[in-house]
This record gives C-alpha cells, structure tokens and sequence, in this order.
C-alpha cells in the first residue's frame, strides 16, 4: 500500500494533456522530456508514483513527486529539463556579447601594452573594465571566441576563420576564404 501523497498530480487540462501526449511519442525531442512526459500521463491515468518510475526506468519514486510538484507549479515549462547541476552559468548573452565587444576593439598600444589580442590580455582588460567581468577566466573568453566562429593563429592572435591579413609592400591587404563556414563544419 502507498503512502498518502503530499501533492498529487493536478488535473490535465485539454491542452496539456494533448502536448504531453505528443511529447511522449516524440522520436526527436531530449529523452529527459520524453521520460517526464510519459511519467506524467502515466500518474493522470491513475498510475501511482513507483509504477510510474518503473515505466520510464527510474529506481524511486522520489523523482516522479519532484516532476508532479514541479509541473503543478509551472505547467508544461515543468518538462523541459533545466540545468543540470554543475556550476550555474554565469556568462548569459549579454556578458558573451560584452566578451565579443572588447575583441572587435583593437587593443590600443600604450594602454594594453600590445597591438593584438592574447586571451590573458583580452582577460585583463574585461577584468580591469568599468562594465567588464571582474571574474572571467580565460578557458570562458576562449569558448566564447570559438562559439563565434573565431580561430587562434599561431602566427597572430584571436581572427575570424577564413581571413586572413597579408603583408606587402604597400600595406597590409585582407584575404578571404568564400567556402571557410563549409569547411568549418
């Protein structure tokens, strides 16, 4: 016999019960979602909790309460699986796109003591900035760079992938490479 249970499952409305369906059935959709889904449906046909971690392959039931009070709570939102654990993130859109600000900024030689960017030079000066992050660390900056589609060249420091600056007599002249998105991939 089961224990009483402190939130049971609140009624399905059309809706919900029409995307949970969906969601179940979903050959594409993350398995975390699909699972939560299924759970779901399971307990508002009148399955109790430890049946319905047994259907989607959890060991207890502590899980399946935490999903319902979560989904009384926040509706559909509740079965998109959120943060995993870990550290939280720190760095949204906005910090990535302060990141990205300060490497199109060419670094200016008496104040940054160089003429290309390095990622501890770049660090130092998001660092040192008055809107900058006091707290970045370089591995952060170099991912952020990568995930904009930014190489590191031996050569020079961070440039965008296919182009490439070449000296000649009368000056520098900017090469480009038309396929270099094709070739990323």
């Amino acid at each position: 016999m089961s224990r009483h249970q402190k939130d049971p499952l609140r009624p399905l409305t059309a809706a919900e019960r029409i995307e949970l369906t969906r969601l179940s059935h979903s050959q594409s959709a993350p398995a975390a979602g699909v699972d939560r889904a299924r759970a779901l449906l399971a307990i508002a046909d009148g399955a109790s909790y430890t049946a319905a971690a047994y259907l989607v392959g959890r060991g207890h039931n502590e899980t399946i309460s935490a999903w319902v009070s979560r989904f009384n709570r926040e509706g559909l939102a509740a079965v998109r699986p959120h943060h995993g654990g870990g550290p939280r993130i720190r760095y949204g859109a906005q910090e990535q796109q302060r990141i990205l600000a300060e490497w199109a900024r060419a670094p200016q030689r008496e104040q940054d003591g160089s003429a290309t960017w390095s990622l501890s030079l770049l660090q130092k000066a998001l660092r040192q900035a008055p809107d900058g992050l006091p707290r970045v660390s370089r591995f952060t900056i170099a991912r952020i760079l990568h995930e904009a589609g930014l190489s590191w060249q031996k050569s020079r420091t961070w440039c965008e992938t296919g182009v490439s600056l070449r000296r000649r007599k009368d000056g520098a002249v900017r090469g480009s490479d038309p396929d270099a998105a094709a070739k990323k991939s």
